[in-house]
């Protein structure tokens, strides 16, 4: 009997396929190209880790597939080196981070390679290399040209454990995501970038792409553009007005007060005016807020707040409104000033009843009470019609608030403004691990931007790089990089030392796979415009909102700078799910359960470990590992294997059903892989091996079928097509046609439910006996998946509906 023993050949055919650089596509071809992207790694540690596994396998078989579908499927991979991760790996080992980073890289590419995914190394990129950042920081420049780039004093996020300040999208429940310390408030001076311009782009644009609904949905909720209102208070006995925001102008004559937040200066403004208790009480109640993160502000349990001494005249009312000042309003909110209305918002409501304030009701739902507001639970924030509010009573809540604007620019004392959650955005790193920013501190010509001449700016060899106590950038220290010419009047001036964050490299990569080897410009246009954009982009649920969103943005500026083509860099976007440990808790090297891929690869072959990893489950849905399904994917690889050499050694002829099999397994295949549903192609493998192993078949199926195998266990299909005497190689086959007409289904689809859940489906003969259904679903590898150790009690087959197994 042939025995499969993939350690005897896999490595051969990945030297082969490498040095022949088997994977290239060809720039400007009249092939349909396909640009299919999955995000590059960190090379933050030892190794790859099981999730890059799964993902760029699963990536790797769309890849093939539509190369054997005659398209130029551009596959590429690189390394986002620079930034935090990496840098916190170097300072853990206590060593440079460019030796680390060169390392790791070697070992990542190592695995990469180890698992036959047909990557073209050829565009490898490296955002650490000078000739990629170069380009990097080329792209500031212009951004700096335009004013997208500019420098601003301000209070920032700061991570006291990694002593280095963090962008608002960094900071997750008040915590940096990076370590989890608590962030506090610095006063830094800052690089920013203007995002805010092209916020409305942003979320517009999104309607050209192919996303998932909830990707386009993060997007839109991040940038949080909001239709205000804006209304004009006139503050008693003064001249000063403050100007109030809401989103709910339709509840205007339910206001009872006024918030201001703590920190808005208007405070300072109307101090004359308050009692000196009150303004006492201010200024210790400003002193209280600082110390608190803006998350903890807005979700904090408890309302607080204290008294200004003043009021303010409501100009649609004429109603009399205190002033408060409260610590769950942001100056980065509106107006920093909100206008109460407790008996149609729980804050508003939780403070009234703090400080005894009226509550007066001015929507009715559907159901038509109108009962008072006099406990959290009653709080209507709903729309309805409006009562008792003047010129809006009787309206709906929506041409409420039609009516209100038109009245408050009438009158002058209000207007509507459109606002956004996203703030510019946050791109000064006081580290050292990043692209150097290519600008000089002159006394007499203030800041001048380097020539581009003199890019790449290159990042200089320290000793000590760990971020410093002061919140300054190692490379402060650095005096003889630091100190230079001013390249405007060649007087002495001083290197920026701030660095880049981790996003600048990682926000364009995608262009430069597209020409890397470029020194004279980021990309040529012609071959940008064959490329561009991106037709796939697959990658993690942690990156679907600020890496995608940053991308886009750069993206953008390039495109109005006239450099690249498009409005939008990719047309598709979706995320896959985890890997989890056994019994589906999380990996970690503390439980031992982390698995890693050059063990499998080690004990089962590459190909043994890619097909259990587009088995394990849908591929957007968190998976769990489990080591009987592994051996019995290892089992079936092995008895493929046998069956289709000692079939080609027999050279029979077809036995009945085997045609028909063989085309629809062709179609399964070809869709499930298309349609990212990879645990059915594998599935489908399995059912047919089941079906037709004990069958005759003839050389002309059998190449069909090694072609089929080919993109999910290419190694497998490479040394079969050799060994049964075939020109070098499978992957440069021709996709088998599928016939239409033999698809006629004699076979039907039956979910399988385990303890009353359905947890998948399979595809089985229409004319099949309970015994029959038992053993392919055992051969699929169902048991061993979703059974695991668990005793079968029951297997009840309901023909032509359900397969019920209750454990």
């Amino acid at each position: 009997m042939v025995k499969y023993n993939p350690q005897n050949f896999e490595k051969k055919w990945q030297e082969k396929w490498f040095s022949d650089l088997f994977y290239q596509p060809k720039d400007l071809d009249e092939k349909p190209k396909y640009y299919l992207l999955v995000e590059f790694p960190y090379p933050s540690g030892p190794g790859m880790h099981i999730g890059h596994a799964r993902n760029y396998s699963m990536m790797d078989t769309v890849a093939r597939l539509r190369r054997m579908r005659g398209e130029n499927v551009l596959y590429p991979m690189g390394w986002d080196a620079f930034g935090l991760p990496t840098e916190n790996y170097a300072i853990k080992v206590k060593r440079p981070p460019q030796e680390i980073t060169e390392e790791n890289i070697n070992n990542f590419r190592s695995q990469l390679q180890r698992l036959g995914l047909s990557f073209d190394w050829d565009r490898e990129v490296n955002t650490t290399d000078p000739s990629y950042y170069k380009w990097t920081q080329w792209i500031f420049l212009k951004m700096y040209e335009r004013g997208l780039a500019y420098k601003k004093e301000m209070p920032i996020n700061w991570c006291p454990k990694c002593k280095i300040g963090c962008a608002n999208e960094e900071v997750i429940d008040g915590k940096h995501e990076r370590c989890g310390a608590e962030v506090e408030k610095r006063m830094k001076s800052q690089w920013m970038m203007k995002i805010t311009e092209y916020a409305d782009q942003l979320i517009d644009d999104l309607d050209q792409t192919d996303y998932l609904e909830s990707i386009k949905s993060s997007q839109r909720n991040w940038i949080g553009r909001k239709p205000w209102v804006d209304i004009n208070y006139k503050v008693e006995d003064s001249d000063e007005v403050i100007t109030v925001s809401t989103t709910r102008p339709d509840t205007q004559f339910g206001a009872s007060f006024v918030v201001v937040a703590p920190e808005h200066e208007i405070l300072d403004k109307l101090s004359s005016k308050m009692p000196k208790e009150n303004w006492k009480q201010v200024q210790e109640y400003r002193e209280k807020a600082s110390r608190k993160s803006d998350l903890d502000r807005i979700v904090g349990s408890e309302k607080s707040g204290v008294f200004t001494g003043i009021y303010c005249i409501n100009s649609i009312t004429e109603q009399r409104l205190p002033i408060y000042v409260t610590d769950f309003v942001l100056t980065t909110v509106g107006t920093g000033m909100v206008v109460g209305v407790p008996a149609h918002d729980s804050r508003d409501f939780e403070f009234a009843t703090l400080f005894n304030l009226p509550v007066k009701r001015v929507i009715v739902g559907p159901d038509g009470d109108d009962s008072p507001i006099d406990s959290l639970e009653k709080v209507y924030e709903d729309e309805g019609t409006v009562i008792d509010s003047g010129f809006m009573t009787n309206f709906s809540t929506q041409e409420a608030r039609k009516k209100f604007v038109e009245y408050a620019e009438e009158k002058g004392v209000g207007k509507e403004v459109v606002r956004y959650h996203l703030e510019d955005w946050v791109f000064s790193r006081q580290r050292y691990w990043g692209e150097p920013v290519p600008i000089v501190h002159c006394e007499k010509c203030g800041m001048v931007a380097l020539p581009e001449d003199q890019l790449p700016l290159e990042l200089p060899q320290v000793d000590s790089y760990e971020p410093t106590e002061t919140g300054e950038s190692p490379l402060a220290n650095m005096k003889d990089w630091v100190n230079t010419t001013c390249p405007k009047c060649g007087g002495p001036a001083k290197r920026e030392t701030d660095t880049m964050p981790q996003w600048a490299g990682s926000s364009w990569y995608f262009l430069r796979y597209c020409d890397p080897h470029n020194s004279d410009k980021l990309g040529d246009m012609e071959k940008l415009k064959y490329w561009m954009p991106v037709d796939h982009y697959e990658g993690g649920q942690e990156h679907i909102t600020l890496h995608l969103l940053y991308s886009r943005f750069w993206h953008k500026v390039l495109n109005d700078l006239g450099v690249v083509p498009g409005k939008e860099p990719y047309q598709k976007r979706t995320t896959h799910g985890m890997v989890l440990g056994e019994g589906g808790v999380k990996m970690s090297k503390s439980l031992g359960n982390v698995i890693n891929p050059d063990q499998l690869v080690e004990e089962y072959g590459a190909d043994v470990a890619r097909a259990y990893l587009l088995f394990m489950g849908p591929y957007d849905g968190d998976v769990a590992w489990n080591t009987r399904t592994i051996q019995g994917v290892n089992r079936f690889a092995s008895k493929l294997y046998t069956y289709l050499v000692e079939s080609w050694e027999k050279d029979s002829k077809d036995d009945e059903g085997v045609e028909v099999g063989i085309n629809r397994l062709v179609d399964r295949v070809e869709r499930g892989i298309v349609d990212l549903k990879f645990n059915t192609v594998v599935a489908g493998l399995m059912e047919f091996y089941n079906s037709f192993a004990k069958k005759n078949i003839s050389r002309n199926n059998l190449e069909k079928l090694m072609i089929t195998i080919a993109p999910i266990m290419p190694h497998m299909a490479e040394e079969i097509w050799s060994t049964t005497g075939h020109d070098y190689s499978v992957h440069q086959q021709a996709w088998p046609e599928v016939d239409e007409s033999l698809l006629v289904e004699d076979e039907i689809e039956v979910p399988i439910q385990i303890n009353g859940k359905v947890k998948t489906r399979i595809s089985i003969p229409k004319i099949s006996t309970e015994e029959e259904v038992k053993e392919i679903v055992n051969t699929a590898g169902i048991l061993d998946q979703y059974v695991q150790q668990n005793t079968i009690k029951k297997f009840i087959y309901v023909p032509g509906r359900i397969i019920n197994i209750v454990v």
